[in-house]
C-alpha cells in the first residue's frame, strides 16, 4: 500500500537519539578500565530499562523500545571499539593517557588536577578531560616541571606540570 493512504496518526515516530561524545573517524577509542566499566554498566542499565519499559499503549511501547535499541546500538559500537589502556603500564614520569596531572595554570598559586581519559569518560565537572582535547594534546609526553602552551584566542595560556600520577 502506498504511504499516501496511511493515516497520519498511524505513522511511526522515529526516535531522536542523542549522539555519543565525538570520536573522529579513524581515531582509536581509548578508554581506562573504569571507563570501560562505566560503558558496560550503562549497557546493563539500558537493557534493564528495556525489560522494564511498559507503556500504556502499543505505539508508545514501540517508540520507547526503538529509542533504547538505538542507544544500545551506539553504545555497543563504542564498547566493541574500546581499547583499554592499563594505567599500571604507563610511564610514571610522563603524561600519557590516564594520567592524573597537577597543573599550575597561568599565574595561579595552587594547582588544579585533571585526568586524561576517553571521550565517553570526559566530564569537566569531575576534572576528566578527553585525550582528544587541545589541552590534553598539549600535555601528552610532558614531564614534571615542563610547561605546555595552549593558544586561547590571541593569548598563550601556560600550563606548568607539577605532578603526574596514575590512579585507578
Amino acid at each position: 500500500m502506498s504511504r499516501g493512504f496511511v493515516k497520519e496518526e498511524d505513522q511511526e515516530e522515529i526516535p531522536m537519539v542523542p549522539p555519543r561524545a565525538d570520536l573522529p573517524i579513524g581515531a582509536t577509542n581509548y578508554v581506562t578500565e573504569n571507563g570501560l566499566l562505566k560503558l558496560l554498566n550503562e549497557r546493563e542499565k539500558l537493557i534493564g530499562d528495556k525489560q522494564l519499559s511498559h507503556q500504556d499503549n502499543e505505539k508508545e511501547q514501540r517508540i520507547a523500545t526503538n529509542l533504547i535499541n538505538s542507544k544500545l546500538q551506539l553504545l555497543n559500537e563504542r564498547i566493541t571499539s574500546a581499547k583499554v589502556i592499563h594505567l599500571e603500564d604507563q610511564p610514571k614520569n610522563e603524561v600519557r593517557f590516564g594520567a592524573q596531572v597537577s597543573l599550575l595554570i597561568g599565574n595561579a598559586k595552587s594547582p588544579q588536577e585533571f585526568q586524561i581519559v576517553g571521550v565517553d569518560e570526559a566530564n569537566i565537572s569531575e576534572n576528566k578531560i578527553s585525550f582528544l582535547s587541545p589541552i590534553a594534546r598539549a600535555l601528552i609526553s610532558k614531564k614534571v616541571n615542563d610547561v605546555a602552551t595552549l593558544q586561547i584566542g590571541k593569548e598563550d595560556r601556560l600550563f606548568k606540570i607539577v605532578g603526574i600520577r596514575y590512579d585507578k
